[in-house]
């Protein structure tokens, strides 16, 4: 039996949004019972076949890595993540639905890993502005993931979701809202079901792209 390929997909965002409880259910499909901050960087695994049901079919080892969720600017705070951030396939983007700080964070999360900002300093937004050329050349899949839409009373989340859409927007990703906390969520044939599983199908054609040398412009190294 031939070995599976592997491709790599970062997760990323600020500490407490559920970075964690998200990739043990997106690989076990289920609440994980006690979580615990992150330190470093965690990695699970989820199997998924690429071009189901065609000719073409094959599977992929999705490794998930989860990226302790520091967000302080020091030089020695960033260093110890940029080792984590080689030879990536995919970005996935956490936020916290009820924490409107860690939504604007996304932005300086994408761009230290895409090394586009080789200091960042504090939210990469100004006035609810995002210059989206700062993205133009990126062939990464993103995704964005808002996590705790439990917490979001009824009378507010028609608020909260519009301006959310506004943020996957920017980044050129789907999104996906959840409780991280509940299966159902990503239920067989829901519409969260097929945006993860397009997601990981783009992560995988791109990582075919990159062997065979096509459609790759952009490295994610730090010199």
């Amino acid at each position: 039996m031939a070995a599976l390929e592997r491709v790599k997909v970062l997760v990323l965002g600020d500490s407490g949004v559920g970075k964690s409880s998200l990739v043990h259910l997106l690989c076990h499909n289920q609440m994980l019972g006690n979580p615990s901050w992150t330190v470093g960087c965690s990695v699970d695994v989820r199997i998924h076949d690429y071009k189901e049901g065609t000719p073409e079919e094959k599977t992929y080892y999705i490794e998930l890595w989860d990226v302790g969720g520091s967000v302080g600017s020091a030089s020695s705070v960033k260093s110890t993540r940029v080792v984590f951030y080689n030879s990536v396939n995919g970005i996935v983007l956490v936020h916290d639905l009820t924490n409107k700080k860690s939504s604007q964070n996304l932005y300086r999360w994408s761009l230290e890993a895409l090394n586009r900002d080789a200091t960042p300093s504090g939210v990469l937004v100004t006035n609810g502005d995002y210059d989206r050329e700062q993205f133009a050349d990126n062939q990464i899949p993103l995704l964005v993931i808002g996590t705790k839409l439990d917490q979001i009373p009824e009378s507010k989340r028609n608020d909260v979701l519009t301006r959310t859409a506004f943020l996957a927007e920017d980044f050129s990703a789907e999104e996906i809202n959840l409780d991280c906390t509940s299966p159902r969520y990503l239920a067989a044939g829901s519409s969260n079901a097929v945006k993860l599983s397009r997601f990981f199908d783009k992560i995988s054609g791109f990582s075919e792209r990159k062997r065979f040398g096509g459609g790759f412009t952009k490295s994610l190294h730090y010199d």
